[in-house]
């Protein structure tokens, strides 16, 4: 164990910060607002300035697990709290602690209700988030996968629009199928190997007759999660529902849990299940990346229209993780990093406005770069990379997606590529009525620009967005050697088994 235990300090920083928001903050309704939102803003930062030793201090020349730390729980069941990160959750854990501070930056004036309960609900958020990225033990990994789901449901249920029991119920119950099945497959793979740590669980073989079972049962929880076609349709009400923090937390941080969940778990544990339904993945990304771009192309609420664009980006993410190539696999993760940052922004895009006017209807704006020249340039920038243009982490993450999946089939490369252009055709159409035309209407004469606040949450979101797109490797070294050794594994596994990756395509 580390002297220092840094990632349950990172873990349970933001649970110390919620607890002080409970017990401290007294007064006034109005001083308890203040002291809680300070609070909220501080501890996330400073949950964020933790996490940036792990960004230094990470050997990039291995593929191991590092900053491990494992404690007896339950050994009688051979339980316990294991937590380390590799390449890949590392840039997980540092993209959840960056956002949760600009999230409730974002916040600061448009929550005005039950302000107390909602830094709470987000700083208890993030915890969970935290955990599940850095667990390294099945129900340790389990209980924060799904406690996830408790504040955001709170968040979406109390501070959402005026349907916001309905989204908040229907994300639950989405959810809950999947999770029990995930449950049940856990404890099957605890039977049959004997322990819960997900480290040997990777090494262990599972017989070739139960891995389509186990892969079907924790399919069922991830493409849920993602969301894949056609378990997608929880998606637009929450988004659209949710307050604007949560809608960025949801789209930065939580359809990552998905991709995640199928690097960590269905490609090395069941390799054999995973070239077996590979058509299958690629079949319903596909239909994702095609279906929800025209549908994008036909929603009239921009917080809609993103939503959807979310799903088809998601898309690629889950195509190129199936195509088990190094291509393909890291640029599904960098896919998921970039669509972190980039979804994240066009929803505070979105909020900007609607915290002006209260509308997020596209008919009811037009012509606002007249009043809005900065806002018009941020959301171009973010718009551009939402499509993909070179010199954004957009274009970085889907250019090698398109090269793993042209190594497996260059017809999958092409109906993948149609995504690329209607991403273009729904963002430009999304710009241009907001952006461009005549400003007509009245309640957007006097409309302010970008102030003080908006610049501080979206100026880290800008560099990261342009660091991602001009020096990609600085992302990429991190990945590299923990994806060979996920690579290396299946082909392994599936060597044992008589099998090939190439005989598998």
């Amino acid at each position: 164990m580390n002297e220092i235990p840094l990632l349950s300090l990172l873990t349970f920083l933001p649970l110390i910060g919620a607890g002080m928001i409970l017990f401290l903050a007294r007064g006034s309704e109005v001083d308890i607002a203040r002291n809680s939102r300070w609070v909220a803003i501080w501890t996330s930062g400073v949950t964020f300035v933790v996490s940036i030793p792990l960004w230094f201090k990470f050997d990039q020349t291995t593929a191991k697990f590092q900053f491990v730390e494992k404690l007896e729980w339950m050994p009688q069941f051979g339980i316990s709290y294991h937590m380390g990160v590799d390449g890949i959750s590392l840039l997980f854990v540092m993209l959840t602690t960056l956002l949760t501070p600009i999230c409730i930056l974002a916040s600061w004036i448009s929550i005005k209700d039950r302000v107390k309960e909602f830094m709470i609900s987000f700083l208890i958020l993030e915890t969970f988030m935290i955990g599940m990225f850095c667990a390294l033990d099945l129900f340790v990994f389990y209980i924060f996968f799904e406690a996830v789901l408790i504040p955001m449901f709170i968040i979406i249920g109390v501070w959402g629009g005026p349907r916001r029991v309905y989204a908040a119920f229907k994300l639950f119950l989405y959810t809950l199928l999947g999770s029990v099945l995930m449950l049940v497959a856990m404890m099957a793979m605890y039977f049959d190997a004997g322990t819960t740590d997900m480290v040997q669980l990777m090494d262990h073989s599972f017989p070739v007759s139960m891995q389509p079972w186990l892969w079907l049962a924790f399919f069922a929880s991830f493409a849920v999660k993602v969301p894949m076609w056609p378990v997608h349709t929880w998606l637009p009400d929450a988004h659209v529902e949710a307050p604007t923090a949560g809608s960025v937390i949801l789209a930065g941080v939580l359809l990552k849990f998905g991709g995640y969940g199928f690097l960590r778990f269905s490609l090395p544990m069941f390799p054999d299940a995973t070239i077996q339904f590979a058509t299958l993945v690629f079949t319903l990304s596909i239909i994702a990346v095609i279906y929800t771009s025209l549908v994008a192309l036909a929603q009239t609420d921009m917080k809609k229209l993103i939503a959807y664009s979310s799903i088809a980006h998601m898309g690629f993410v889950t195509a190129g993780t199936f195509t088990l190539t190094t291509q393909g696999i890291e640029g599904a993760i960098y896919q998921m990093l970039s669509h972190g940052v980039v979804s994240a922004a066009l929803f505070l895009i979105v909020g900007v406005v609607y915290d002006r006017i209260h509308s997020r209807e596209i008919s009811d704006y037009g012509g606002l770069v007249y009043r809005m020249p900065a806002y018009s340039l941020v959301f171009m920038l973010f718009m551009l990379a939402s499509v993909g243009l070179p010199g954004t982490g957009g274009f970085v993450g889907e250019i090698l997606v398109l090269v793993g999946l042209f190594q497996v089939s260059p017809w999958l490369a092409a109906f993948a590529a149609t995504g690329v252009i209607l991403s273009a055709a729904y963002m430009l159409f999304l710009y241009r009525r907001i952006i461009f035309g005549q400003l007509t209407k009245e309640n957007l004469m006097k409309i302010k620009d970008l102030n003080t606040r908006e610049w501080a949450i979206f100026a880290p979101l800008i560099v990261l967005t342009l660091w991602m797109g001009i020096y990609p490797s600085s992302f990429l070294d991190f990945m590299h050697v923990s994806v060979d050794n996920l690579i290396n594994q299946v082909e392994t596994a599936l060597a044992a088994h008589g099998q090939s990756l190439l005989a598998g395509r």
